[in-house]
């Protein structure tokens, strides 16, 4: 009795790995709306009946599939040293033809305009990555301008990858990445803050 135990652990862990990646799959190339229960049972080989059983609801498992996509490093990682110049390089390499998709960036695009599912995306950006780039930063404002520095992330590789605008597809790696960086370090550096103006700096010598 005892040794069959571990196994049906074994097999419940599979199971629910074998939903939450069927469901990465459905939701990054279909969105939040058109991606069903149904479809992503028959493809994790379950019936849908055990995805309420191990998720409870759809929402529920679309917000662990956010969790899985958006919790690894891809663009920003935890080394704030020449956090734009990194940044700008992964970007760049990331967006590049040859690249491999980058599915937070896919799920994203393909399911923030559900108001349900917008309000999941929005959580999984600021607790990860957004958390992540502002940790990062020194000075004052640093979620605006980690969010705003996600923002030229995003936007980039929207035109670059998803819309293929021109100058973009077409430019290479390195200076890409140099622009990028360029962009960037206004973001990523602390403001400069002026000093209170000194009153005795007005008066007029005596």
């Amino acid at each position: 009795m005892s040794a069959a135990q571990p196994a049906r652990k074994r097999d419940s862990a599979a199971t629910r790995e074998a939903i939450l990646a069927a469901a990465i799959i459905e939701f990054t190339e279909h969105g939040y709306a058109a991606a069903g229960v149904r479809q992503i049972s028959e493809r994790a080989g379950v019936t849908a009946m055990m995805i309420n059983r191990y998720f409870g609801s759809k929402k529920n498992l679309f917000a662990e599939a956010v969790e899985r996509a958006f919790g690894p490093p891809t663009i920003v990682g935890d080394d704030p040293a020449g956090l734009s110049h990194a940044i700008a390089h992964n970007l760049a390499e990331r967006t590049a033809p040859d690249a491999e998709r980058l599915d937070p960036f896919l799920l994203l695009l393909r399911s923030a305009a559900e108001p349900e599912a917008a309000d999941i995306l929005r959580a999984g950006i600021e607790s990860h990555v957004g958390a992540r780039f502002a940790g990062l930063l020194d000075g004052p404002d640093a979620d605006v301008r980690a969010q705003l520095g996600l923002a030229l992330v995003a936007g980039t590789w929207l035109l670059r990858t998803m819309v293929g605008t021109t100058a973009l597809a077409s430019a290479g790696n390195a200076d890409l990445a140099d622009l990028v960086c360029d962009m960037l370090e206004p973001v990523v550096g602390p403001r400069e803050i002026a000093p209170p103006a000194d009153p005795a700096a007005d008066r007029p010598p005596r």
